[in-house]
């Protein structure tokens, strides 16, 4: 029998490290705070909002760090969903607008008319320090400043990115005001 070429060798390879066992470490996904926390969200927002919350984020000229907290509240560690928050892609079915970023200038007609195709009663949360008053970019020729310049914010979540617990204690914080 002929040898195999080093081609054939280089073929068989990647295979044998695709099919063997896989060596990962042991860890927790449980957190007890985000449990705890999570479990009387879930208790407001059936009782408030009819069994689910339903969420419209919207960037207004941020730099992507908020929204990419804000996509971890998707991930399995987090998993929101099971709390009863959904995010939705249209304005028109959505509880919650959940803005990020400074208002641009460029960006100021389309948060209103994402605002105005929401069904009452309809609620704003800032996200980060740039939503809430601006951030570094208040003080720009191209940036009107924080969400609270053009639409009536609700609760705003400072941090520069705030962590998704932080998110979702703002959350949190809106449904115990609103259910009030």
């Amino acid at each position: 029998m002929q040898e195999p070429t080093s081609e054939v060798k280089w073929m068989v390879n990647p295979l044998t490290y695709v099919f063997r066992p896989k060596v990962t470490e042991k860890f927790e996904f449980s957190d007890s705070e985000l449990e705890t926390l999570g479990s009387e969200l879930k208790t407001k927002v059936n009782r408030v909002f009819g069994h689910s919350l339903a969420i419209r984020e919207l960037d207004s000229g941020s730099d992507n760090s908020t929204e990419i907290e804000i996509s971890n509240l998707a991930s399995p560690h987090y998993d929101i969903e099971r709390f009863g928050i959904y995010f939705v892609a249209s304005p028109r079915h959505a509880d919650v607008l959940l803005v990020t970023g400074a208002v641009t200038l460029n960006m100021a007609e389309a948060v209103l008319k994402t605002y105005e195709a929401m069904p009452s009663p309809k609620f704003v949360v800032a996200v980060g320090d740039d939503a809430c008053d601006g951030g570094i970019y208040k003080d720009s020729y191209a940036v009107l400043g924080g969400v609270d310049k053009i639409l009536p914010v609700d609760i705003k979540i400072p941090g520069n990115p705030p962590s998704p617990k932080e998110i979702l204690r703002g959350i949190f914080s809106l449904v115990k005001k609103v259910s009030v």
